[in-house]
């Protein structure tokens, strides 16, 4: 397990912990009830550690090593799945997997990116960044889901769309406009769930939906933390101000509208319980799912265009205060 900055002293005490059970058992040093007040002090310093942590160690969560991805969130919550590949015009994109799945019971469409787990496997499926095809893809799954009137999930967990001059050749911003332009007229219900990194138009390529559920420390930006520092101060260890700044956890969101639950994780984040995480991310599938079921076509179409439109805030001046704030 990779332990992260914030952790250490947890896992320090938790190991010290271990060790004194383990010399118990062949000689009885310390008692039950001191035992018991030993584990009662490491879940208040959990609590005390993981109540109070700031953004950019909730970002350092997100992308940790063992954190589960769309792969094991499939085999987890899925009672069975059968993966469908290609594009139809290019290639199969292995950053995004999908195919048709069935959810407690139900049948739905899931599509989701895919970073890998080792380094093979990361470098087959390019770090989770999508080319064009990968989103040509994605929709053409979309639309089988609406011939077949079957829901659609879709995790989202990537750094951004790839963007090497391969994908600009094939046509990246083209394509993830279109799924953008797709997916909201896509006559079945979409539920879209964050499951680590939504980095800018590459997660909400296939971020257009009904229902937005975000997990507790997942993070949703139009731009990664060491983007928004080296734009704005030409300096990387800005990372945590920019973290700070972008607001871009699930918190901040759900205020702002962008977002319409928050999933829970176990304490600490999904990596050290993902059992906890499978089975509210499969809670909040099947419940959206039902509440979307009775909704008609029509209605589902122009409440999710009303959604988007309804995002970010701003405000207007009129000429005489804009002249006197110049004045000054």
């Amino acid at each position: 397990m990779t332990v992260l900055a914030h952790e250490k002293q947890i896992f320090e005490v938790q190991q010290t912990l271990e060790r004194l059970k383990e010399q118990n058992k062949g000689n009885s040093l310390w008692s039950n009830d001191e035992m018991h007040k030993m584990e009662k002090k490491l879940e208040q310093l959990k609590k005390s550690v993981y109540s109070q942590l700031k953004p950019w160690e909730r970002v350092a969560i997100c992308r940790h090593l063992q954190r589960p991805h769309t792969i094991d969130y499939i085999q987890n919550i899925c009672d069975e799945f059968v993966e469908l590949f290609g594009d139809r015009t290019f290639a199969d994109d292995r950053a995004i997997i999908g195919g048709l799945a069935k959810i407690g019971g139900q049948k739905f469409v899931i599509i989701g990116q895919e970073k890998g787990k080792d380094t093979e496997d990361r470098i087959q499926r390019n770090f989770g960044m999508p080319h064009p095809e990968g989103y040509r893809k994605a929709i053409r799954l979309m639309r089988l889901a609406e011939k077949f009137q079957l829901p659609v999930v879709t995790l989202l967990d990537t750094p951004g769309a790839y963007p090497g001059l391969t994908a600009e050749e094939r046509g990246q911003g083209w394509a993830i406009a279109n799924n953008l332009w797709e997916m909201a007229r896509i006559q079945v219900p979409i539920i879209v769930i964050l499951i680590g990194e939504g980095c800018s138009g590459g997660a909400l390529g296939i971020g257009v939906g009904d229902t937005i559920g975000m997990l507790q420390h997942a993070y949703y930006s139009v731009i990664s933390p060491e983007g928004c520092a080296s734009i704005l101060w030409k300096d990387p260890a800005k990372n945590a101000t920019a973290a700070s700044a972008l607001k871009m956890h699930a918190e901040d969101l759900i205020k702002l509208g962008i977002i319409d639950r928050i999933i829970p994780e176990p304490l600490g984040g999904a990596h050290l319980d993902p059992s906890v995480a499978f089975a509210n991310v499969k809670t909040f599938i099947l419940e959206a799912s039902e509440a979307l079921s009775c909704i008609s076509s029509d209605a589902l179409l122009e409440n999710r265009y009303q959604k988007f439109r309804k995002m970010g805030k701003y405000s207007s001046h009129d000429e005489t205060t804009i002249g006197s704030c110049a004045t000054q």
